[in-house]
């Protein structure tokens, strides 16, 4: 039998969480940062906060991931920081040697963001190894520390990057979900539900609304399919804009449809039950 998670505790001092494998790439986390950089909420986000802080939290063995986010976000804000979390000390000491304060710090620290607010948490394969109850405590404990107007931005990813999901949430709670992949890498749009974030992963069953949104999506890939001599890019784009024809409430579809993307509002895959 799996060993139970401890739950977590908002507001504690010690620090919360457990390790994460730790395993990483070198532009593994290319797609959504790309889409921070390139989306009107979380550039707003960035460029009005008092404090410009991002936390990138439990970012694994190596902080490669953490650097790159630094270098694409700062197109965005010159003057805004990044601190790199991690529980692991070791993790915390190897990543020191990278360090450039105050533009960019490491620090031991896990879901109460060592007594930090940012105005912007990324926190990638952190939430994988929780129970979905454990998972949405998680998610409050975050949601309690951020700045006023703060996002978090959390999923997950294969090991190269070339699937991955995540979820926008803001004090509110959720407020979009994204899909996002090298589409030359899918058989069809359903390979990404094993990357589905911990709230959604187990609710891809018949009678929940992300199954209709995968059902809908490969309906519209096999209806895509007379587009697929101009590459698997086009066939994307196409199996797109069939969605929003469906009715999915999508944003940015234009623009970002052609990157392998799609996001939606929450509320239209958000649980049943």
């Amino acid at each position: 039998m799996a060993k139970r998670v401890p739950r977590l505790a908002a507001g504690r001092a010690r620090t919360l969480g457990l390790p994460t494998r730790g395993t990483t790439n070198p532009n593994r986390l290319r797609r959504v940062d790309r889409w921070m950089t390139g989306t009107a909420a979380v550039t707003r986000t960035l460029r009005a906060a008092e404090d410009p802080l991002v936390v990138d939290l439990g970012y694994g063995s190596s902080p490669v991931t953490t650097l790159e986010m630094a270098r694409r976000l700062h197109a965005v804000r010159a003057d805004l920081r990044v601190l790199g979390l991690e529980i692991d000390q070791e993790r915390v000491a190897a990543a020191q040697p990278t360090a450039r304060p105050p533009a960019l710090e490491f620090a031991r620290g896990g879901f109460e963001l060592a007594g930090r607010r940012p105005a912007l948490i990324r926190a990638f394969n952190v939430l994988r190894q929780y129970s979905e109850a454990d998972a949405a405590e998680a998610w409050r404990t975050l949601l309690g520390r951020l700045a006023p107007g703060g996002l978090l931005v959390e999923g997950t990813c294969d090991e190269i990057g070339r699937r991955c999901c995540w979820v926008t949430l803001t004090e509110a709670g959720p407020s979009t979900l994204t899909l996002a992949c090298r589409p030359a890498d899918i058989e069809r749009p359903s390979d990404l539900a094993e990357r589905l974030p911990k709230s959604l992963i187990h609710r891809n069953v018949p009678g929940e609304r992300v199954h209709a949104l995968f059902t809908d999506l490969d309906a519209c890939w096999a209806n895509a399919a007379p587009v697929s001599p101009f590459g698997p890019r086009a066939r994307w784009v196409e199996t797109v804009s069939r969605l929003a024809d469906r009715g999915w409430p999508l944003r940015d579809v234009r623009r970002r449809s052609r990157l392998g993307e799609l996001t939606l509002n929450w509320s239209s895959v958000a649980p049943v039950s």
